[in-house]
């Protein structure tokens, strides 16, 4: 395994110097990934495309790869995992293609819990408050975003028709990385949107029962186009992330940063490129897309490249451990010194 990049960033009054590495790691697929769950410093997990899934219980010096079997067709675009033994896999698709599996055996064997039997469904994400309590998104169907829930880690039921937002024309959510949803803490929930005129913000207090929205100044308009990632590091402070999809290396309204919980959001000084996926890693953001990786250390407001590899998803440990993946089976490791 070797670097592949070295960023040398500046922090503070230039006391402190940080320097972050990439480090390549070998999996033996080339499933394009977009999934990825970092459970601690030695647990992570991949899922993508071709019914692939990846976990590594050592800290990324050996990955495993496996299919989840008669789903070598599905796009696995979500895992959320809560040790080496459990984890959940939401496949992207159109119909039936939107599904939810679970192992409680390292991946040895898949249980299907959701097949979506809405023709129109198109379900994009899942995340978990706790390893039994669940909500899982999909694309608006008759001009509302389907959104489904389980209480037990078994069982999956459509929230009623007052609990799932309304949308605007043409809007949906982006499958690109499973971060379009998120939860955090006991209760809350996010999902950003795009497509439409306006690129925006769901945001429930109460695991979805009721759900605020507030408008982003994140591009919009097109189909290709919107939030595509968001995340917070505590409850009021956040980071969302996204563009045009088409136009990688674009800078027109690709971030923002919210300090109300993302009642409202103020557009980047200086835009990224197009970017997929974004991440707290204990003392910085680090942000991800197919066109390279950024990182800032002034909560959000200006970033510094840190490559121009391709990736589509990045995650990290409440301790500063994460790791990135993309296309072709690309799986690289976050490393932090400090002197």
């Amino acid at each position: 395994m070797k670097p592949f990049v070295i960023a040398t960033l500046l922090c503070g009054l230039g006391i402190v110097v940080a320097f972050g590495q990439w480090q390549v790691q070998a999996i033996k697929t080339d499933a394009d990934f977009r999934g990825l769950s970092v459970v601690s410093p030695k647990v992570t997990w991949v899922s993508g495309t071709k019914g692939t899934f990846g976990r590594t219980t050592d800290g990324g010096k050996t990955w495993t790869v496996g299919t989840v079997p008669d789903a070598d067709k599905l796009d696995f675009r979500d895992v959320e995992a809560f040790s080496e033994e459990t984890a959940y896999l939401l496949s992207a698709g159109p119909g039936e293609d939107s599904r939810i599996y679970k192992t409680t055996d390292g991946g040895k064997t898949w249980g299907l819990q959701f097949k979506n039997t809405e023709p129109k469904g198109f379900f994009d994400a899942v995340a978990f408050w706790d390893e039994k309590h669940g909500i899982a998104l999909s694309d608006p169907v008759d001009g509302r975003f389907q959104l489904i829930v389980t209480e037990d880690g078994e069982k999956w039921t459509l929230l009623p028709e007052k609990s799932r937002p309304a949308a605007l024309p043409n809007e949906g959510c982006f499958a690109a990385s499973g971060t379009c949803l998120i939860t955090r803490g006991e209760n809350d929930a996010w999902f950003c949107t795009g497509g439409a005129k306006a690129a925006r913000v769901f945001h429930s207090g109460d695991r979805g029962k009721t759900w605020a929205v507030s408008d982003t100044p994140l591009l919009a308009g097109i189909e290709s186009a919107g939030v595509f990632s968001i995340a917070f590091r505590d409850r009021d402070h956040g980071v969302i992330v996204g563009g045009d999809y088409r136009k990688p290396e674009a800078t027109e309204a690709t971030g923002a940063i919210t300090t109300d919980g993302g009642k409202t959001w103020k557009l980047i000084e200086k835009p990224l490129p197009f970017r997929s996926g974004v991440a707290w890693a204990k003392d910085r953001w680090v942000a991800v897309g197919t066109s390279g990786a950024d990182v800032s250390v002034d909560d959000g407001m200006t970033w510094k490249p840190l490559d121009k590899e391709k990736y589509n998803s990045v995650a990290f440990t409440s301790t500063g451990e994460g790791w990135a993946a993309g296309p072709k089976g690309r799986i690289a490791q976050f490393l932090t010194t400090k002197k």
